[in-house]
This record gives structure tokens, C-alpha cells and sequence, in this order.
């Protein structure tokens, strides 16, 4: 795998296309995707060019057209492409939300004054803010639910930072 340096802007262009693109498996608009990070459609024309041009993306011409995420794409964000990916449930501000966690790292658990989890989501996480109240879960496979504040938020990455305030696991009764 050959490593490509993205600037922020590019990388914030690239993981929104492969969110979307992941979630409708359709072409997106350029359109749409400055309409999600705030930028002129512009800009984010030129830098799918630029994109293009590092076999990153793929233009789709016509009326349904847009640009597609190339397998180089995902392995330039560090992202797994992933045919039936399973939601989990994330609420914050009291609403539920349905995305897809890519992977959880836990920090660091050795002091439990300092416990963190850093979230990576297929979606865009500008919805979550600093010193907002979130909780994940339950995890398709282990059933984890993770609950705590948000520290930071790494829109380019599609991650949060979470001060985890309580982690649950179910328990299972031993066999007799």
C-alpha cells in the first residue's frame, strides 16, 4: 500500500465522500458534500480534481452523477470497506442516532479518573460538540455500552474523544 499525504481540507473532502458513498452506495454530488463541511461547491470541485488526478475518487458524469470513493480511498483515510456494516445506537442531547462506529479505542483505562474512548465514525460527526453528553451502544457483538462527555472532535477523522464516565458489559451467568 502506497501511503498518500492528504492535506486537512482533502482528507475532510474524502472521508465525507466515502461517509455518504458507504450509506447510499450512489455517486455524490460535489454539492452535497460542501453543503456537509460548509465549503463553497467550488472548492470542493477543485479538490476533487485533485483527488481524481491521485486515483482517489472516481467522477461520475450525468444527471445521477458525482463522485465515487476508489478502494485506494478508503485505504488512504484508514478505513475498511465494509459491505453490510451494522448501526449503533449513539444519543446525544437526548436524541437517538443511528451511525456506524468503525472502531472504539479505549485511551487509556489504567486510571479510571482518566478513562477515554476515542470513536471513529462512518458518518460526519458535526453534530457532536465539546462538553456535549454521549452515549454509545449497545455494540453489535459485545453488547458494550459506553457513556461519558465529549473532549474533542476530529471532523477530518470522523472521531470523538469521549471522557468515559461508565462502561457496561453484560454479564453472563456461569455455567453449572
Amino acid at each position: 500500500m502506497v501511503s498518500i499525504d492528504l492535506n486537512n481540507s482533502q482528507r475532510t473532502m474524502l472521508t465525507t465522500l466515502v461517509n455518504r458513498y458507504q450509506q447510499t452506495g450512489e455517486a455524490v454530488t460535489g454539492e452535497t458534500i460542501a453543503e456537509e463541511i460548509d465549503r463553497n461547491p467550488g472548492t470542493v470541485r477543485n479538490q476533487m480534481q485533485s483527488l481524481t488526478s491521485l486515483g482517489l475518487v472516481e467522477g461520475i458524469p450525468g444527471p445521477t452523477g458525482g463522485y465515487k470513493p476508489t478502494s485506494e480511498a478508503f485505504d488512504a483515510i484508514d478505513r475498511q470497506q465494509i459491505d453490510e456494516a451494522e448501526s449503533v445506537v449513539v444519543a446525544h442531547d437526548y436524541e437517538r442516532v443511528d451511525v456506524t462506529v468503525e472502531e472504539i479505542n479505549f485511551t487509556n483505562v489504567h486510571d479510571p479518573e482518566k478513562c477515554r474512548a476515542r470513536f471513529h465514525l462512518q458518518s460526519s460527526v458535526q453534530d457532536f460538540s465539546e462538553s456535549q453528553a454521549v452515549i454509545l451502544g449497545p455494540t453489535p457483538i459485545s453488547k458494550l455500552v459506553v457513556a461519558g462527555t465529549v473532549v474533542a472532535v476530529d471532523e477530518s477523522n470522523s472521531e470523538i474523544l469521549l471522557d468515559v464516565a461508565k462502561i457496561e458489559a453484560p454479564v453472563e451467568e456461569p455455567e453449572k
